[in-house]
């Protein structure tokens, strides 16, 4: 287990590398014995000083949520972190480029708490009768851990992806809102475009079975730090497509059929 002091340091390195833009080497590789629980000390001590410069935290993300994603990061189990409020952008506008390192984009569903959530045992149906409605989104991850190291290209750790804020950095929630007994979340389905061309497109059952499997499994998880999903949080539930990259330029159109579409377009490049 870490130290408080380098527990300390690692996040401020990981809040200036978001601040210049320039990602860091992988912490696994300087710390080789490093634990799933160094990650998430390194996750809560960045936000402790986000929130110290007068940040807030409007939700949480649930990442790694696929079978595929958890073997290929040699994990059992998905990995969370906070929203922030600066990590929010509006559907159909312009978000500067020049605020992330190595953009991608993922499809999601978004989950709006109307009542607290606290476990130990909240349940799938918990979750439904909890939440005030469903709303389609889109997450933007990135990098200020190098998703490749520069010299040896190997891919970084689940401990590095934690410590990172779950590579979060930026949340376009759109389309149409909808209560979560209305239809059967499982096969809600997006088609993503980049520049008018389909990459990727799946259904939310791809999310654990069912979407709302992940925020149960969330609030369960955080109990024991005795944390809860708060009433009017928003909660990305996992993604159902694979990350799609994105540079200067490139508008991203996701789909979701009945429940409308979000939008936006990466503007400008590098200050």
């Amino acid at each position: 287990m870490f130290s408080h002091d380098t527990t300390r340091a690692l996040a401020r390195a990981l809040k200036e590398a978001r601040a210049s833009r320039t990602p860091l080497r992988h912490f696994s590789l300087q710390y080789p014995g490093m634990t799933i629980e160094d990650g998430y000390a390194i996750q809560r001590e960045w936000v402790r000083l986000e929130l110290a410069e007068g940040r807030s935290i409007k939700g949480r993300k649930i990442g790694l949520t696929s079978r595929a994603m958890q073997i290929s990061s040699q994990i059992t189990e998905p990995d969370y972190a906070p929203l922030m409020d600066d990590m929010f952008f509006e559907s159909g506008g312009d978000l500067d480029f020049s605020l992330f390192i190595a953009p991608r984009v993922e499809v999601e569903l978004a989950f709006i708490l109307g009542k607290p959530l606290k476990g130990p045992g909240v349940t799938l149906f918990d979750v439904l009768s909890a939440t005030e409605y469903v709303v389609p989104a889109i997450e933007i991850i990135d990098a200020r851990i190098e998703q490749f190291d520069r010299d040896t290209r190997a891919m970084r750790k689940v401990v590095d992806t934690i410590s990172d804020f779950a590579a979060n950095a930026g949340i376009v929630l759109g389309g149409r809102p909808v209560k979560p007994m209305d239809l059967d979340l499982r096969w809600v389905g997006a088609l993503l475009h980049k520049n008018g061309v389909i990459e990727e497109s799946g259904l939310a059952a791809a999310v654990l079975n069912h979407p709302a499997n992940g925020v149960a499994w969330l609030a369960n998880k955080i109990a024991p730090h005795g944390e809860q999903i708060d009433a009017g949080d928003v909660v990305l539930a996992g993604s159902f497509t694979r990350p799609v990259a994105a540079a200067p330029g490139d508008s991203f159109h996701a789909d979701y059929g009945p429940l409308g579409s979000v939008s936006f377009r990466f503007a400008g490049g590098r200050p």
